[in-house]
């Protein structure tokens, strides 16, 4: 079986990325390039649930989503493009019956859904849905900003960071959007991503501006009320905290901290923060693997690894990459 890890980053004025770099990983984690694919600015990554295809959300002023087939070498070629319709699209999702593609256009301050043929392809924008209002914090705020797309049991769930919403629309069988719920977050939030946890009635959204991780209790499908608050990290505040990527596994949660540039391990029983672990400059989005945590450190030029321990103190290992913004590791048979 050959374990890949895929490497989407920032590209031209954005960053000093090239494109797709692909990485073949060890039976002890470390990360050797074997390939890289030119495209513009795919910062988002996500695999099809049952295929070989990958999708990338190329976000650039003019929104495109790429699907991609991944040959039996782990080798991506093109397989189409589409417009997004809203500018810099940030987050994709696909349904977990892979017949549809969720969109998340950050500036645009939409949300798009892409049917899906039989073999991965695009074949249609089947719903575009804007948003509009503001929050307080005036430099990030002034408009709705969509930055991620949740799919649930037919409904998505659509995280505005521009507005402190959460709004859910039932997702047709055609695959529009009817509108579902609005949620409310607390005031200059910023709410970035959410995770539910599995078996139960509870979620997490991570506060970009705040720097805060809310845990969140789904009254009913697509609504949620806010039940704690507490800060995404342990590093006392000497400036800005923009939390990036929440990931859940078990009973932990982890979130990454830009500015004081950590990955910090939450036991969810306990509702506690357990450690920081320092992770490089600017991380993004990471990858929890066997033990081991990757992390897209777009400020280091690199992508960043450490073994996942209750004290924050691994080793970190580095592996050089232009402007990284996500990291998908793939198992192929």
């Amino acid at each position: 079986m050959a374990e890949l890890v895929f490497v989407g980053c920032y590209t031209g004025d954005a960053g000093n990325g090239t494109g797709i770099t692909t990485f073949s990983r060890s039976a002890s984690g470390s990360l050797t390039e074997v390939a890289s694919l030119p495209l513009e600015s795919p910062s988002w990554l996500v695999r099809h649930p049952s295929l070989p295809v990958l999708y990338a959300a190329n976000e650039l002023s003019t929104g495109r989503v790429t699907a991609l087939s991944i040959s039996p070498s782990g080798a991506l070629s093109i397989l189409g493009t589409a417009e997004t319709g809203g500018a810099h699209p940030c987050h994709l999702a696909v349904t977990p019956d892979g017949r549809f593609l969720l969109c998340a256009n950050y500036t645009g301050g939409s949300l798009a859904v892409f049917s899906l043929s039989p073999d991965g392809e695009l074949l249609a924008r089947t719903a575009l849905v804007q948003h509009s209002g503001s929050g307080p914090v005036s430099d990030r705020q002034e408009a709705a900003h969509v930055h991620m797309a949740v799919p649930g049991d037919a409904m998505v769930s659509a995280v505005d960071l521009g507005t402190d919403e959460i709004r859910s629309y039932t997702l047709t069988p055609s695959g529009g959007l009817e509108p579902l719920a609005v949620s409310p977050l607390p005031p200059g939030t910023g709410p970035r991503q959410l995770v539910r946890r599995p078996g139960t009635d509870l979620a997490y959204v991570v506060g970009e501006l705040a720097g805060t991780l809310l845990t969140l209790r789904e009254t009913s499908p697509g609504a949620f009320s806010v039940v704690t608050s507490t800060a995404s990290t342990f590093a006392e505040p000497s400036g800005p905290n923009l939390v990036a990527h929440l990931e859940l596994t078990g009973s932990r949660l982890y979130v990454s901290n830009r500015g004081p540039d950590c990955v910090t391990e939450f036991a969810l029983d306990e509702a506690a923060a357990v450690a920081d672990q320092p992770c490089g400059a600017g991380p993004r989005h990471f990858a929890l693997v066997d033990g081991t945590c990757y992390v897209a450190a777009q400020l280091e030029d690199a992508i960043t690894a450490f073994t996942l321990t209750a004290s924050g103190d691994a080793e970190l290992r580095y592996y050089p990459t232009g402007s990284p913004t996500f990291v998908l590791p793939v198992s192929l048979p």
